[in-house]
């Protein structure tokens, strides 16, 4: 089995490495600190399995997740994050992941679900499952967040958290520019005013 960790944070790649190990049959575990690196390493090999993190510098995982299906679609896509809301899990789904984990889950279930994940099933963990569940029915309309694109939800979440402009500029490696004017096209999309807006209704749809 030929696996690629894509995580920013070397410790915890470190750690999926010690605990992939443990698996019969593991040929090769490649890894790659952002989306850019973990592109590069897809032109030249392929992979059973590809550990993404949502969270990661330059470009999100969301759009490396995107850009993976739409390159390689038969892609066996598990996504790693500390972020475990519905909405986090129903947008990595319908990006077309295979699977999504917390990164605080036991190395056991980690590696079942890399193994079901690898021989083309599905695995989301079951708290999750359940939360998706229980909240399936209290909001049937397509949420306002709903409409964003990957990049414009990672910037609208940095926006509600407090972030300013040369701050996620820095951290996107984008101009403020640009990120002033993924701010407005935000506003526009969600019919908001001010970032206190925005923090608002991350509070009341619990993303943050």
């Amino acid at each position: 089995m030929k696996i690629l960790i894509c995580d920013d944070h070397k410790i915890v790649r470190d750690g999926l490495v010690q605990i992939l190990k443990q698996m019969l049959g593991v040929s090769l575990i490649k890894e790659a600190g952002n989306g850019i690196e973990a592109l590069a390493i897809l032109e030249e090999t392929v992979f059973d399995i590809i550990l993404l993190d949502i969270t990661l510098p330059g470009i999100s995982g969301l759009e490396v997740l995107k850009s993976i299906k739409e390159r390689w679609p038969e892609s066996n896509v598990l996504m790693l994050s500390m972020l475990t809301q519905e909405q986090y899990v129903i947008r990595a789904l319908k990006y077309g992941a295979s699977g999504y984990l917390s990164k605080d889950t036991a190395s056991e279930e980690l590696l079942l679900a890399v193994q079901k994940v690898s021989a083309g099933g599905k695995y989301i963990s079951p708290s999750l499952a359940e939360n998706i569940a229980l909240n399936f029915d209290k909001e049937t309309r397509k949420l306002s967040h709903e409409l964003l694109s990957p990049r414009e939800f990672e910037i609208f979440i940095k926006l509600a958290n407090g972030m300013g402009l040369s701050e996620i500029g820095n951290e996107l490696f984008i101009s403020n520019k640009t990120v002033s004017t993924y701010r407005s096209r935000i506003m526009e999309k969600m019919n908001l005013a001010k970032n206190t807006d925005l923090a608002k209704y991350c509070i009341e749809h619990d993303l943050i």
